[in-house]
């Protein structure tokens, strides 16, 4: 293939992106805009107040949760986007060939390095040490 061809080649991939993205952004635009048209727009007295399942809440609705739930879910989201790097890589291993083989095992390795990490340190236990 001449340069040409290979250049039109990128373009096509690169335009379906560029749909997708456009598509996506018309989505998210189209349904702000029906949700601020359609919706409503009471501004009362209770507004504001927290209401579950047709129940009036009592108490103090601001609850007070431990550190470790943050922190859970911030390990979750970091090795979950982590996974998504890999399941994309997955897809073009077979285009990339061993080198990027030997560099997504290096970034596995690392992750795995950071989880003992965080193993080691006690981020992952539950129960304080000092408590026991």
């Amino acid at each position: 293939m001449n340069n040409l061809e290979t250049s039109t080649q990128y373009m096509l991939e690169y335009y379906t992106l560029g749909v997708f993205f456009l598509f996506s952004m018309c989505l998210c635009v189209g349904m702000l805009v029906i949700s601020y048209t359609l919706g409503g727009k009471s501004y009362g007295r209770f507004k504001n107040v927290p209401f579950e399942s047709g129940i009036i809440s009592v108490g103090d609705t601001n609850l007070k949760f431990s550190i470790h739930f943050y922190l859970m879910g911030m390990f979750f989201l970091i090795f979950d986007v982590e996974s998504i790097y890999i399941y994309i890589w997955s897809i073009s291993y077979y285009k990339l060939g061993w080198l990027v083989f030997s560099e997504m095992f290096m970034f596995i390795f690392s992750l795995l390095l950071g989880l003992f990490y965080l193993s080691r340190i006690g981020s992952l236990d539950w129960v304080d040490k000092k408590l026991t």
